[in-house]
């Protein structure tokens, strides 16, 4: 949790000055409350994120506030800030994404999680209907009773910054240390953590993962440009090379076969890994500026992606090698970022826009609909991982604002 008694002690201090830089500073305009606002913000985050937002009332910049730090033991510090930040960054439609309308229904459910500015993410269900997420900010993994809404966090070995969870058959809890190149297996029942270090030192940043029907664990490490697997039977891990350097390799799926799949969040293709031999084959995607976040594989074998990069949703058929793509209802801006398949319904999210849109795409009838992600009674915040449930509902969260959201989709 962001410490309240620390930051105010900073904003009273006269060294808080020295904390923001000069070029942070400069993005926002004077006022009364322009440095409260700079000292407390860029603790965490750039305060380009204020400017670049999509702009609140003063009730919806003090729950917005209100979700990430405690400052309710200084209400003047906290009107200040209220005040400042409606009058210099009210609501506007600059980013507005355009909303498709149709006649299926989805139902949010939000919790928000305990420590706040801990940027929750990456929720799965495990085996036993529990829900789980990463703080990658707290250092923790937590759990939800869904049943209850009663919720725990564990505590993390220092520097983990987990990036992602993914829970095995046995309901073990296994997440990515995006910052100190491991992978660690959370034991829910007592809370110990075996930690599994990085072979490579060039291997510095795993981060998102997934197990194959073997009990092998897949991960993608973006920055440093591999692929891991992982065996928990041995804790031999062997780490790969992706093809095209720069391509950073992100989100990773099983397809039926057993084979791997992964998105180049940093050119424009997509890899297939055998997983036998771990011999790779580069599939490349039309247009340079082709990225992909995320993908997923359909029952029918069809790899659906999100081309980030132009503001596309993608198709890639591996019997053919015929791809398609159409464009995503917010424009070329939009950044679809996560995706998932349900029921051969595709479901991904427009992270460029405010507020953040979640979209159905049929291919049957290659139709869309799309519905505003709410943060309580405002909207902040950006998907940036999306999972299935095991009754064919979908998780989702708002990083921004701690919140782990289930989405029940009408039948």
């Amino acid at each position: 949790m962001v410490n309240s008694s620390k930051i105010i002690s900073l904003i009273i201090s006269l060294n808080f000055i020295a904390i923001a830089s000069s070029a942070a500073a400069s993005e926002l305009p004077d006022g009364k409350g322009k440095a409260s606002v700079q000292a407390i913000c860029s603790a965490c985050h750039n305060v380009n994120r204020i400017s670049t937002s999509l702009g609140y009332s003063r009730d919806h910049w003090l729950a917005l506030v209100d979700s990430m730090v405690d400052l309710s033991s200084n209400k003047t510090q906290q009107n200040i800030m209220a005040d400042y930040l409606a009058e210099n960054f009210p609501p506007t439609t600059n980013r507005a994404p355009t909303l498709i309308q149709g006649s299926n229904k989805v139902e949010f459910k939000e919790w928000v999680v305990p420590t706040l500015g801990q940027r929750s993410r990456d929720p799965v269900e495990a085996p036993d209907g529990s829900i789980w997420w990463v703080g990658q900010w707290g250092n923790v993994v937590g759990r939800i009773d869904p049943e209850t809404g009663k919720m725990q966090e564990y505590p993390l070995p220092p520097g983990a910054k987990p990036h992602s969870v993914t829970p095995d058959k046995d309901g073990f809890m296994w997440y990515t240390g995006n910052k100190n190149a491991t992978i660690g297996r959370l034991d829910p029942v007592n809370g110990k953590v075996k930690v599994y270090e990085m072979p490579d030192p060039q291997a510095r940043d795993p981060h998102t993962a997934v197990f194959d029907e073997n009990g092998i664990l897949w991960f993608t490490l973006q920055h440093s440009n591999r692929i891991g697997r992982l065996d928990p039977k041995s804790g031999e891990i062997k780490l790969i090379v992706a093809p095209t350097s720069g391509s950073r390799p992100y989100g990773i799926k099983v397809d039926e076969s057993g084979d791997i799949w992964v998105a180049c969040n940093g050119s424009n293709c997509l890899i297939k890994v055998d997983h036998d031999t771990l011999e790779m084959t580069e599939i490349k995607l039309p247009h340079e500026d082709t990225t992909v976040r995320r993908l997923d594989i359909a029952a029918d074998g069809m790899i659906w992606y999100v081309n980030s990069g132009r503001g596309r949703l993608g198709q890639y058929n591996p019997s053919s090698g015929e791809i398609r793509e159409w464009p995503s209802p917010s424009g070329a801006k939009s950044h679809p970022y996560a995706i998932e398949v349900i029921d051969g319904v595709v479901w991904y999210n427009e992270s460029g826009m405010r507020p953040d849109s979640l979209v159905r795409f049929d291919p049957k009838n290659e139709t869309f609909q799309s519905w505003a992600i709410p943060s309580g009674e405002f909207y902040a915040g950006i998907i940036r991982h999306m999972r299935p449930t095991n009754d064919g509902n979908l998780l989702i969260h708002q990083s921004s604002t701690n919140r782990i959201i289930h989405v029940k989709i009408g039948k």
